[in-house]
């Protein structure tokens, strides 16, 4: 008889242990999601909306970190005009661009800054 009380809290014991072990495993899953999976997902969505907004004129920054400007587009690649010369024109898969810089945002840019000189000035 104690053989078989042995075994039943034997048993019981092993159940408990198995609920521990599958909610490590549930929150192993979820942190992999909320770390690893889910900002990977967020930053691909960033890139495609950035990448969609492309347009012919833009200021990009390459992946290899050359400035250039872009001056025709196809569906997936894009040819970036680097530095003054006018003959150094390259395409490029759009992937390559890692930031976009729209003409009016450089304007803008350029008179907060000269806003800003003037008041330091005074």
């Amino acid at each position: 008889m104690n053989f078989e009380g042995l075994m039943l809290t034997s048993a019981s014991a092993t159940g408990g242990m198995g609920v521990v072990s599958i909610v490590y495993i549930v929150l192993i899953v979820a942190f992999f999601y909320f770390f690893l999976i889910r900002p990977q997902k967020k930053e691909k969505k960033n890139k495609e909306a950035m990448l969609s907004s492309l347009a012919i004129g833009d200021s990009v920054l390459t992946t290899a970190g050359f400035y250039g400007i872009v001056i025709d587009m196809t569906d997936d690649t894009v040819i970036v005009e680097f530095g003054n010369n006018k003959n150094c024109r390259i395409p490029m898969q759009k992937e390559a661009i890692v930031q976009i810089e729209k003409p009016e945002d450089a304007v803008e840019s350029a008179e907060d800054k000269s806003a800003e000189k003037d008041k330091s000035k005074k």
